[in-house]
């Protein structure tokens, strides 16, 4: 870790860390097991684009709870949702239909992605301002532990028509973390510097940060998820219908191209702090996109190659992406921000896998669809590049003046 990293940050980003692998899993789950499930419920691919979508409108769940998190404290909302997600995400080895399904995820998965937002928080605000977007990798990297293990999961769905159930058990492995998280995580340092100071005449400044920036980061999250919300659900549908493969096969698919992705995430986070974020994101994101767009146009060696350069791509601009969503908001808007951005993203993935579900259906080949999707992240790149500011080297007081007067030292 870098020599700025003081006990704090250390104690501050392994606890994190946990919680990340809980979110990653819970937010991999569904995504992971859909294709399985709607063979036992007898679905089609628009039925599960219409769940999947249903899925990620549950996020509106979180925006109260961010909310009373800039008002209140992001370490009590953050135990609670690591509590309750996975408990919840662990309902759907129950579900007696596909709608049920749907609706304990619809409230599960949302729960899961709340504390990712309050996570994100808390680094952004602990971390030293050189580093933060390499904190920010460094999470990501760790998290993928977490979507690894509902990955290595899912060659149970190949025991029966029902196994998949077994699955959505494994959510309650990550109770042990929760627990850790609540003996030893810390409030944010800035939120107890602010807490006295939020008051009328502050969230009257506050929101003018909130309003200044919040446009452009959300259309760029928006018209980004369009293709990659909707490559992540049906790419397990493509391997098993077009390609055969089997749930082990799929695990491995997943696993081979998407491990090659930690690397990128942390050479990533490492140029993001030292050279800038803005052209990352700007080039790095459209041609991840199109190179994993291709994959499902490809068979063979082709397929797996295209597949790794994308997602390796795609990880190195991660880091610079990620941390803008809490760079240019100021302290008691953060939460709120974190929310409206996620609920921004999951419409326009929601919108991705919709359209995509009913062009499969009336026999679009997922190559062509996920080609046209992938103009989708290109059309967010033209905003990065003109409308994003650089934030490298400068520290939360800097971008937001609204902070400024009871900075914290760091």
């Amino acid at each position: 870790m870098p020599p700025e990293f003081g006990p704090r940050h250390r104690r501050v980003l392994f606890l994190v860390a946990l919680g990340s692998m809980l979110v990653a899993f819970t937010n991999t789950l569904f995504t992971q097991t859909v294709a399985y499930a709607a063979d036992e419920f007898g679905v089609s691919n628009s039925a599960q684009g219409l769940g999947a979508a249903v899925v990620r409108w549950g996020i509106l769940i979180s925006l109260p709870i961010v909310a009373r998190a800039d008002s209140h404290g992001r370490r009590p909302m953050i135990i609670a949702t690591a509590w309750a997600a996975p408990l919840v995400c662990a309902l759907g080895a129950f579900a007696p239909s596909f709608p049920a399904l749907v609706a304990t995820q619809t409230i599960g998965r949302p729960l899961g992605l709340t504390l990712d937002i309050l996570l994100a928080v808390i680094i952004i605000e602990e971390m030293p301002h050189d580093s933060r977007a390499y904190a920010t990798a460094l999470l990501a990297v760790i998290s993928g532990m977490g979507a690894g293990v509902a990955v290595a999961s899912l060659p149970l769905a190949d025991v029966s028509e029902t196994s998949w159930r077994w699955i959505y058990l494994v959510s309650l492995v990550w109770l042990p973390f929760s627990w850790l998280i609540t003996r030893g995580l810390p409030e944010s340092s800035r939120f107890v510097a602010r807490r006295h100071d939020f008051v009328g005449h502050l969230r009257r400044t506050a929101l003018g940060g909130l309003t200044r920036n919040l446009g452009r980061i959300c259309s760029v999250v928006f018209l980004t998820n369009i293709f990659i919300a909707t490559m992540s659900i049906f790419q397990n549908r493509y391997l098993k219908e077009t390609r055969g493969f089997s749930a082990a096969m799929v695990a491995v698919f997943t696993m081979a191209t998407s491990s090659p992705a930690a690397l990128g995430l942390v050479l990533g986070g490492r140029v993001a702090d030292a050279r800038g974020r803005r052209r990352i994101g700007a080039f790095m994101v459209p041609a991840g996109s199109v190179l994993l767009a291709l994959s499902f146009a490809l068979r063979g060696i082709p397929m797996w190659t295209v597949a790794v350069a994308g997602a390796l791509l795609l990880g190195f601009a991660y880091p610079a992406m990620a941390v803008y969503r809490g760079e240019l908001f100021p302290t008691h808007q953060r939460g709120l921000a974190g929310g409206l951005i996620m609920t921004s993203s999951l419409v326009g993935g929601s919108i991705g896998l919709i359209g995509a579900g009913r062009a499969v259906d009336a026999g679009a080949t997922y190559g062509d669809v996920m080609l046209l999707l992938a103009v989708f992240p290109v059309l967010a790149s033209v905003v990065v590049w003109w409308r994003y500011p650089e934030t490298a080297h400068r520290t939360l007081e800097e971008l937001n003046p609204e902070d400024a007067p009871a900075a914290p030292t760091t």
